[in-house]
């Protein structure tokens, strides 16, 4: 089957096979590897993207779903710059990235957050990523560095500067 998508800000025009599951797609016909294979049931979030800006579970959706959509993977966030975006820079500079086999699901469901919400408590935090599991980190360090960015995006807003 014949698909258009934008796939980290470039379009996308390919044969689809019909009965594949996106998250397989994406790893396996474009060589999207930030996009994880967990647990193939919609329970870890390895395999998170952001479709139109909301962040769902690649696995849980067909190949074809993606026609006229826009996908953003771990590899399309980048800054205006095309470096790390700030919440990334929090990741590292935070402790939150240990193994990295998360870390993609936990960075999208952050930003999805912050897109939402751009002052999340920590209990907002928690229940925005309670479908990504993370088996290092003990979810602190995930916590922090979202909190942070969290604040320095809202001192950026109040000072003028760009976020």
């Amino acid at each position: 089957m014949q698909i258009t998508f934008s796939l980290n800000h470039q379009t996308i025009e390919i044969d689809a096979p019909a009965d594949i599951t996106l998250l397989t797609f994406l790893r396996e016909h474009l060589g999207v590897t930030g996009v994880k294979d967990g647990c193939d049931v919609g329970e870890c979030g390895a395999c998170a993207i952001l479709l139109d800006g909301q962040l769902v579970n690649s696995c849980q959706l067909l190949a074809p779903q993606a026609d006229g959509r826009e996908i953003i993977t771990i590899e399309g966030l980048r800054a205006a710059d095309g470096g790390l975006t700030d919440l990334q820079r929090h990741f590292i500079d935070d402790g939150a990235v240990q193994c990295g086999f998360c870390t993609p699901g936990m960075i999208l469901a952050g930003e999805a957050l912050l897109a939402k919400n751009p002052t999340p408590d920590r209990e907002e935090i928690a229940d925005a990523l309670a479908g990504n599991l993370c088996r290092c980190t003990g979810y602190i360090q995930i916590f922090d560095a979202i909190a942070a960015t969290a604040r320095e995006r809202q001192a950026q807003t109040t000072t003028g500067e760009r976020p």
